[in-house]
């Protein structure tokens, strides 16, 4: 085996010193960047993987799956049985009509097959396939409700998280005018012309605008975490979401929101399908006054020592007649009956809270859109206010209060205009909601 030359075990050192060192301290010094996520990749992200959604598709499955179990009955029932049986005796008449005294062993071997095919119920068996095609359908159109709810939720963190990011870029401004103020205030106390009171009273604005962008800032980090358990993440992720937080008008027709409302909403697919299901027990404990007509056949063989073997067969037809239960169905019948109007009394209510839903979701979007063209004109008038106060105090004319009060009528307007713009976002999020949009 040759020996390696000096210049390939440098170069093998050098190597490994640059893969082990240098990525180590890349590592080290650079934190991977926020993802982007934009407001249609984070519905489609909690849609994919939220548990809320799973679990009700797991629950379409299963109910599902009773469907071919309702159904079963249509089709025979095969059964079989072997059993084994071996006796002993001692004594007894030989064969031959002589008496004895000897023992004997018998070992009995029987194989049975059984085959029964329900001929007529009178509806019960397809009372209970429909029952469990209406829940399958409840259990599917869950699926969609949870959806919805879940891009609901997603909708609503995310436009949290922008307002609270909105709002830090508010407080931030307000802490660089009250540390403007502060300056000025000392500067005019060192050449005589304002009072000590002005500099403390800036040096308090100062400590409050400072409060204020550190809860804005608590306030960004509890919107990240409500957007992760909105997308269904089980770690928080630090994402650099798209500032969308602007005002897009449009008109919509009451009557006709209210419509699409009454025909894409699960909730009520679901009411439907309830009703339908309580009509199906309604014949399920209609038909129990009627008799089950089964058939059934038999083929079973015997085999012992003595005759070696026994074939048997045997066709028959049972006719089953419940006569008397101890008024059984006849209260059974009765609670059907009552569960059937009260389900269609609940898919009226339904109706009624979708309805409310609707309207009310309207008439916030249009509250919040008036709300946002009057902080506008508020901001507007608030920077104006606060320019002139600006003006009179450097002038030596005007007041820190006067001052100190025009900042605060800003910071509060840029608030109520953010403030107005994420309700607008989230009564148009709720109004989508309540059409069955996602």
């Amino acid at each position: 085996m040759e020996t390696p030359s000096r210049w390939m075990i440098h170069a093998l050192l050098t190597f490994t010193l640059v893969f082990l060192l240098g990525p180590t301290r890349s590592w080290a010094q650079t934190a991977p960047p926020p993802q982007s996520l934009s407001l249609e990749e984070a519905t489609a992200l909690a849609l994919r993987q939220h548990p809320s959604i799973k679990a009700a598709e797991a629950g379409f499955v299963a109910a599902d799956a009773r469907i071919p179990q309702a159904r079963s009955s249509f089709f025979p029932k095969v059964d079989t049985t072997l059993s084994s049986a071996r006796s002993y005796s001692e004594g007894g008449t030989s064969f031959n009509g002589t008496s004895g005294t000897g023992s004997s062993t018998t070992t009995n071997n029987t194989t049975q097959l059984q085959l029964t095919q329900k001929i007529w119920d009178f509806g019960k068996t397809g009372a209970l396939v429909d029952e469990a095609k209406a829940n399958a359908t409840v259990s599917q159109e869950e699926v969609d409700r949870v959806k919805n709810v879940v891009v609901l939720n997603v909708k609503t963190a995310y436009y949290g998280l922008l307002g609270a990011q909105r709002l830090v870029k508010v407080t931030e401004a307000s802490l660089a005018r009250s540390e403007l103020n502060l300056r000025s205030a000392r500067g005019f106390f060192e050449v005589g012309t304002k009072p000590k009171s002005d500099v403390t009273k800036a040096e308090v604005e100062v400590a409050q605008a400072r409060v204020n962008l550190i809860r804005t800032r608590n306030a960004v980090k509890i919107a990240e975490t409500t957007l992760n358990n909105a997308l269904g993440l089980s770690t928080d992720l630090t994402f650099q979401v798209q500032d969308i937080l602007s005002f897009e008008g449009a008109k919509f027709d009451l009557n006709q929101l209210r419509e699409e409302a009454f025909r894409n909403r699960p909730e009520l697919r679901q009411a439907r399908a309830r009703v339908v299901a309580a009509d199906a027990q309604v014949r399920g404990a209609r038909s129990a006054y009627y008799p089950d007509l089964n058939g059934v056949g038999s083929v079973s063989r015997t085999s012992d020592d003595y005759p070696p073997q026994d074939d048997n067969w045997s066709l028959s037809v049972t006719l089953t007649w419940n006569l008397f239960q101890g008024f059984f169905t006849r209260a059974r019948l009765r609670e059907t009956r009552a569960n059937l109007e009260a389900t269609r009394r609940n898919f009226d209510t339904l109706e009624l809270q979708v309805r409310l839903e609707v309207e009310q979701a309207w008439l916030g979007m249009n509250e919040a859109e008036e709300r946002i063209a009057a902080t506008a004109k508020s901001v507007e008038s608030a920077e104006e206010n606060l320019r002139l106060a600006q003006g009179r105090y450097d002038a030596g004319v005007g007041t820190i209060l006067e001052l100190t009060d025009a900042q605060v009528a800003l910071t509060q307007a840029q608030v109520d205009q953010v403030q107005a713009l994420f309700d607008h976002k989230t009564a148009r999020a709720r109004l989508d909601n309540a059409l069955g949009r996602r």
